[in-house]
């Protein structure tokens, strides 16, 4: 930790020991409660300890249109997009009662937005129109072990006919060959034809490789004795001829275990100007929890996710095309865990840096790397501390994005461990042979860390849980200014809400931040009262906007292509010391892989600067932009929105 850090500590111990004992010797213990809290707020709002550490305000949202917000994402209108869906609340997702709202951060003002569907557990990342691309959600609530009363699980429907597939209707048979229980699938089954496999050499025909289609099925009726201990084959009910002879089912244990959430297929853009979900062509397979990035040509790619049956998708990934609005599946099987943390490098590579939100099994998907997905060639990249420690960690591409550095925050055990880590690593991809070495460690161990790119190159760490989703009153109100050039921690003003699960951060175009969410389990220290969703949104100011007058700016195009410049009107122009466009966030799940701040060549005039995009697709994906220009003691200005084609 920085020198500058240990003696801001040091000040805030100091004054709170100073108003301690006064308090405590002129009016005792409830006094002392009563004037400790009172002098800290006096404390953090005086301008200097703010000018040192930034300063926190909760925004007073009407309670009609407070929500469990899942996802934020910030629109080039300036509005932030809070979308909830069922906002985890299984009565919310029975009543189909799914909810968004638009809020206006400038004017204060929030809207209502019509939801097509349960976009809680979805996927978004911003496409090049300005248009918010939104994929998956749920279609089935989980169901905890003690609560299942019939027998389920997956079954595997093999198709033996080279000739032509096979549909199975909702409500279709299932008889074990064995066991003689028969089980009902949920939904109907589309279970392609066989493929023909001839021996390459001679051309010989070798065999039929079955078409496989996967299918939840649940027994007739409740009770332990409807359950399954093993494998077993299938026969599929009303069919015949050839279909009843080439199609049957193959299915481990039908048990009352646990049945995890279910995905679905739907696909929407959501429109910044017309205020609106508009339905495009749905996936080819069914995700929640997936991550979306964008790729070296433009197209959108979907990974992982948990499928209609609550299985983890089979590594198939697929592509959205904006021009066509169709998917289209990546060439060969590569699997994720969930919400994996995967961005587009400046080769057109994609780098998986091994963070992830949960589901999937401990040994699958876990390893970072980087990734070509034209070839589907995986090359594992070493170093990583804490590896068995990345599930609910955070990762984040240093600024300025041309130096293709990255941090990796804390994180934890898969699923519900009580494990979690202190570890930062940092990873420069464009080492001659990069591996992932320690950054400065945390206080304590931390999931869910939330983490945002700041216009002066720094990146604000907050919040975060040392357990699984706050339990044992493990929230961490801690806050951290990081600096890539120092690679060193700056403790800044505390924030005044615990977020852990289900929570994130979203720069704003004044400079300022918003946190969003959070779901704990349970409120108190000893796991017995329930938590509740954390609605209020808060504010963080940082340091650089308590320094006095920002730099302005106004005036310029709209539109900049890449490799060209463009001129901004500023009265402060001589002032200026950086440029950078960042592109604005779409987080949820500790999963923001659409933020990063590129640097811009510029030069100033009396009158104005001029700034210059570098010419990299893969550096400065197609999109909106907020251009901040900074001073010599780091204050940004407003943010002009800009496009590039």
């Amino acid at each position: 930790m920085r020198d500058g850090s240990r003696r801001r500590r040091a000040r805030r111990l100091a004054i709170g020991g100073v108003a301690v004992l006064a308090l405590t010797g002129m009016n005792g213990p409830w006094v002392y409660r009563f004037g400790t809290e009172r002098y800290h707020r006096y404390a953090i709002d005086r301008p200097a300890y703010k000018a040192e550490n930034g300063h926190w305000d909760i925004v007073r949202f009407p309670r009609r249109y407070r929500l469990n917000t899942i996802h934020a994402a910030l629109l080039h209108t300036g509005k932030v997009l809070l979308i909830a869906g069922s906002g985890n609340n299984q009565d919310n997702f029975d009543a189909k009662k799914f909810d968004t709202r638009l809020w206006d951060p400038v004017k204060g003002t929030v809207r209502t937005i019509p939801t097509p569907a349960d976009l809680f557990c979805t996927g978004h990342t911003q496409l090049t129109d300005g248009k918010l691309l939104i994929a998956g959600g749920t279609k089935r609530y989980e169901t905890l072990k003690g609560d299942v009363t019939k027998a389920g699980g997956l079954m595997v429907v093999h198709n033996e006919n080279p000739d032509r597939p096979v549909t199975l209707p909702a409500g279709t048979r299932f008889t074990g060959r064995e066991n003689g229980r028969t089980f009902v699938s949920k939904d109907p089954v589309l279970v392609p034809r066989a493929k023909k496999v001839f021996d390459r050499s001679t051309g010989a025909f070798l065999r039929n490789d079955p078409g496989l289609g996967r299918i939840y099925v649940e027994a007739q009726k409740s009770g332990r004795r409807y359950q399954t201990g093993s494998q077993d084959n299938y026969r599929v009910r009303g069919l015949a001829g050839a279909d009843a002879r080439n199609t049957y089912g193959i299915a481990q244990k039908l048990a009352l275990d646990k049945k995890d959430f279910q995905g679905i297929r739907d696909a929407f853009e959501f429109d910044p100007v017309a205020e609106r979900y508009i339905k495009v062509d749905p996936m080819n397979e069914a995700r929640w929890y997936p991550t979306l990035t964008t790729m070296s040509d433009g197209k959108v790619l979907s990974l992982s996710g948990l499928d209609e049956i609550g299985q983890l998708v089979p590594g198939k990934n697929e592509v959205f095309d904006p021009r066509t609005r169709k998917w289209a599946y990546t060439k060969g099987v590569r699997r994720f865990p969930t919400y994996p943390a995967i961005s587009l490098m400046q080769n057109g590579k994609m780098f998986y840096s091994g963070s992830n939100a949960g589901y999937g099994p401990d040994d699958v998907g876990r390893t970072p790397g980087i990734w070509d997905v034209a070839t589907n060639r995986f090359t594992a990249l070493p170093g990583l501390s804490d590896p068995t420690l990345m599930e609910t960690s955070g990762t984040v591409l240093l600024p300025p994005a041309q130096d293709e550095r990255y941090l990796v925050i804390g994180g934890g055990g898969v699923g519900e461990s009580k494990l979690s880590s202190r570890k930062t690593r940092l990873i420069d991809l464009k080492a001659e042979n990069p591996r992932f070495t320690d950054g400065p460690e945390l206080e304590k161990g931390t999931r869910y860390p939330q983490s945002s790119i700041l216009p002066d190159d720094t990146v604000l760490v907050s919040g975060g849980s040392e357990d699984y989703r706050g339990r044992g009153a493990s929230d961490i109100l801690q806050a951290r200014i990081y600096h890539p050039r120092t690679r060193t921690f700056d403790r800044v003003a505390d924030p005044l809400v615990g977020r852990d699960y289900h929570a994130g951060s979203i720069l704003l175009p004044d400079g300022r931040v918003m946190f969003f969410g959070s779901n704990p389990l349970y409120a108190d220290k000893a796991d017995t009262e329930p938590g509740t969703f954390e609605q209020r949104i808060e504010i963080y100011t940082p340091p650089y906007l308590h320094h006095g007058a920002r730099p302005r700016l106004s005036g310029g195009p709209k539109t900049v292509a890449r490799g060209g410049s463009a001129t901004f009107a500023s009265p402060d122009a001589s002032s200026v010391r950086a440029a950078r466009l960042i592109r604005p966030s779409a987080s949820t799940h500790v999963t923001d892989v659409d933020q990063r701040s590129i640097a811009l060549d510029f030069r100033t005039t009396a009158r104005g600067i001029t700034v210059t995009v570098p010419g990299n697709r893969n550096l400065v994906p197609s999109g909106w932009y907020m251009l901040f220009v900074t001073d010599g003691r780091g204050t940004p200005s407003k943010a002009r929105w800009i496009r590039v084609p």
